[in-house]
């Protein structure tokens, strides 16, 4: 049996030289540009079944360039089809939960990839923990994985309107981060993000996690061409 993970000390949310560069999203994009031969020569996938799971805020045409793609490359995707992410993580895991039954039993219980931006991909990691049976695979892109919300740049905010207490709230993150979950996991992360920070997106706790890191801000992770590679090599089995 595994030795308990100590819940980790010492972290923060991003500096403030950090968080200032997601203004630079405009140049990231422009920069973006120059990296899309990458993806013509993506893999091609095998018609499986995804989901995409927007971030804090965003709503399902946050990841509609992102779908596109996928859906180019031979990939059966979905939006989670419940609007705008509004920090309700329990909620949405549970009203996820039902959405991703009613496909599952019309799709021949095909388990889905779960590809979740941001606090989507907390989301995510919940129903691969809860509902395992639904989840082959899980992708994360700057996904507060440890803390939960307290060393995000937007942690004090989100805490008051969701009437939370961060101190309490990492501690029962840390739990169920402890219990894990068996499905492939990649991990997505930037060290220039300036949302979620490096040192809390990265997982610790799955000994299979898969812990990337890219160029880039948070803002544009679901727009990045050498994230969209990693998805797509990853979707078709290579490391």
């Amino acid at each position: 049996m595994a030795e308990p993970i100590e819940m980790p000390t010492g972290l923060r949310p991003p500096r403030k030289l950090v968080q200032l560069g997601e203004l630079s999203l405009p140049l990231d994009l422009m920069r973006f540009g120059l990296q899309w031969p990458r993806l013509v020569t993506a893999p091609r996938g095998d018609g499986r079944p995804v989901y995409l799971i927007p971030g804090y805020g965003g709503s399902e045409l946050s990841l509609r360039p992102l779908e596109a793609f996928l859906r180019r490359i031979n990939y059966d995707v979905a939006d989670w089809s419940l609007g705008r992410n509004r920090g309700s993580v329990d909620r949405d895991v549970a009203r996820f939960t039902a959405v991703a039954e009613a496909r599952f039993a019309a799709n021949g219980e095909q388990p889905f990839t779960l590809i979740g931006w941001s606090l989507g991909g907390t989301i995510a990691r919940e129903v691969a923990r809860l509902s395992p049976h639904l989840v082959r695979e899980l992708i994360t892109m700057g996904t507060p994985i440890i803390g939960g919300p307290k060393y995000t740049t937007p942690g004090q905010r989100y805490a008051r309107a969701s009437n939370i207490r961060l101190d309490q709230f990492e501690r029962e993150v840390h739990e169920r981060n402890s219990i894990g979950f068996d499905q492939p996991l990649t991990v997505i992360y930037s060290n220039r993000d300036g949302i979620v920070g490096p040192d809390i997106a990265k997982d610790i706790y799955n000994p299979q996690a898969r812990n990337i890191r890219v160029d880039g801000g948070h803002l544009g992770l679901g727009f990045n061409p050498k994230v969209w590679r990693i998805i797509a090599d990853t979707l078709a089995g290579r490391a």
